[in-house]
């Protein structure tokens, strides 16, 4: 893994009874624990809607900038079993803050990613609950919303402005440095208004030596690309996968 910058960056801690905050002073202002309140920043009138999907992202504002609230929550077939609980085995072992000091990591490491600003560890018997603030990057997209406005036949220019060539690439210094994500697909890239890409969601995400699992995620984001299409109408350009594969420096589904 070409990751030889000296330990993790420095973090500040926050601790409320059981619950254990990081948060980064220069990204956070006047930090405390409201701050995870979504209801708080309703109240305050700085809440900016949510993201679509399970319903776990809210965007507010604080003092100039834009941050996203995400609240974890699981998906499939555990998510009947618990919405938003998992097993406590402690802090240092919990989602949200191993996402948050991998996240620091990628930025000191100079990927592009959303920022980290704070994260939550907030146990409650056998289980805990978990939060995490990023920064908002203003003005962005994700492919998959791309992707889904292409099906729209008044929008087919943005088909046509996707850059497969610059997203391979993007995964690929990922991938070079050892990041392995678990879950790589549409919805986790992200263009901004600039035209660069960036990746988000590093939930369980680890450092590893490159290997057969870079393979494997692309096969996993070549499948979500596949589905999004497949429910919007919108034919999949093997030339677009092509040119990914191209950027990424892989040669997975030629």
């Amino acid at each position: 893994m070409k990751n030889d910058l000296a330990g993790d960056p420095p973090e500040s801690r926050l601790e409320v009874g059981r619950c254990v905050m990081l948060y980064d002073p220069p990204l956070a202002g006047n930090f405390t624990a409201r701050w995870f309140d979504a209801d708080y920043w309703m109240t305050a009138g700085a809440l900016r809607g949510s993201a679509p999907g399970r319903g776990s992202t809210h965007f507010f504002e604080c003092e100039g900038r834009s941050y996203a609230l995400r609240h974890y929550r699981r998906g499939g077939l555990m998510a009947r079993l618990s919405a938003d609980r998992y097993l406590d085995r402690g802090p240092e072992r919990s989602r949200p803050l191993q996402e948050f000091r991998v996240t620091r990591r990628l930025q000191q490491l100079g990927l592009p990613v959303a920022p980290v600003v704070a994260a939550r560890y907030a146990p409650s018997g056998f289980c805990y609950q978990g939060d995490l603030i990023t920064l908002r990057i203003a003005g962005a997209t994700t492919l998959a919303a791309l992707l889904g406005s292409a099906a729209n036949p008044r929008l087919t220019t943005e088909a046509a402005a996707i850059d497969w060539l610059a997203i391979g690439t993007t995964v690929a210094r990922f991938h070079a440095m050892g990041l392995c994500h678990a879950d790589l697909n549409a919805h986790n890239l992200l263009r901004t208004a600039t035209g660069d890409w960036y990746l988000l969601d590093f939930d369980r995400a680890r450092f590893r030596e490159p290997g057969i699992w870079c393979d494997d995620s692309l096969v996993r984001l070549r499948r979500s690309l596949l589905k999004i299409c497949d429910s919007t109408g919108l034919i999949f350009d093997e030339t677009w996968w092509h040119a990914f594969l191209q950027g990424s420096g892989a040669r997975v589904g030629r």
